[in-house]
């Protein structure tokens, strides 16, 4: 990859998406291309199609899809397999029409089964079956990773996968029905105190234990891959696609002390039990990606510190 490849990154505008304009603009990649919506919407064969024949991009990264938390996954079923299946299906076809040199599909951590052994490794995936609520999204992303595997196989191109653990950083979904854990206690916990109540309330028991990593380290460790290694030396390993995360783990009551923390709310914390917690433990092993090199760098500490200045500048932002 040069410094004035044409990279596609698709989803530019979400979490994962800018964080990548960020990484690849500030290493001095200056031909990125985007696809603007709704002149380009990805879950439609002809104009995705479109979009490769006019800009024949070299490198893609696919972190465009509908995400969401808990709720959303429960809620809105339909859309998170159909949308994630047409978006991923669309964009690995044209890159293998367009003969792309290098394309990375990002999954998600909920590909793995709800009783899978910890820490959760790659060669875990289709061993047993999904969690219930993410079900749909996880069986959307499985059909990425068997795509780019099939192409791969089948073509010899060179498409991958990667499956990042939790994400959180600038431009989270902050929205309590869609987001995720980490963003969700942020605004939580800010609300609470700029309002002086005297309880949050979080769903479940807090028992549960989730792995983070914070945006700008995906970003790093995708820029790292990029440059370092290809379909080949993953395949080979009898594997479809890489872990990304940080190897650590904190309970979801750990974690909103933490946030509460940061955030300075000084009231109490209450669990209302009647709601569901998920899976209980969602550790990925990095081990592989470690050994190829990459570790990350940005403690829970400060990336949460980091999240909370930013959803402060953009709360004022908003109501400037």
């Amino acid at each position: 990859m040069e410094k004035n490849s044409k990279i596609y990154i698709a989803g530019n505008t979400g979490l994962v998406g800018s964080a990548l304009v960020r990484k690849f603009t500030s290493e001095g990649y200056t031909n990125l291309v985007f696809t603007p919506y709704p002149e380009y919407d990805l879950r439609k064969q002809p104009q995705t199609t479109d979009f490769f024949e006019r800009e024949k991009p070299e490198y893609v990264i696919i972190a465009a899809g509908k995400v969401g938390g808990i709720i959303a996954n429960n809620s809105y079923r339909a859309e998170f397999i159909y949308d994630n299946i047409m978006i991923a299906s669309n964009i690995i076809h044209a890159a293998y029409l367009s003969k792309v040199k290098q394309l990375i599909f990002l999954g998600s951590s909920c590909i793995y089964p709800k009783n899978c052994p910890q820490p959760m490794k790659e060669e875990y995936l289709l061993t047993g079956p999904l969690e219930p609520t993410n079900e749909p999204y996880g069986i959307a992303k499985i059909a990425g990773i068997k795509l780019c595997e099939s192409y791969y196989r089948q073509y010899g191109c060179n498409f991958y996968s990667v499956m990042p653990t939790n994400l959180y950083g600038p431009n989270d979904n902050f929205d309590l029905e869609t987001s995720h854990v980490l963003p969700a206690l942020v605004r939580k916990f800010h609300e609470a105190k700029i309002k002086n109540n005297k309880e949050v309330t979080i769903w479940g028991t807090g028992q549960p234990r989730r792995e983070f990593l914070h945006v700008d380290d995906l970003a790093d460790a995708i820029l790292f891959l990029c440059l370092n290694i290809n379909s080949e030396e993953i395949f080979k390993q009898g594997i479809s696609h890489l872990n990304i995360g940080s190897g650590e783990e904190i309970s979801i009551s750990k974690l909103a002390e933490l946030i509460k923390k940061t955030v300075g709310f000084t009231g109490q914390i209450q669990f209302d039990e009647s709601k569901p917690d998920g899976m209980l433990r969602k550790l990925l092993s990095s081990a592989r990606l470690n050994e190829l090199g990459w570790e990350k760098t940005i403690t829970m500490e400060v990336g949460i510190l980091k999240l909370y200045e930013w959803y402060l500048k953009s709360s004022q932002n908003r109501h400037s």
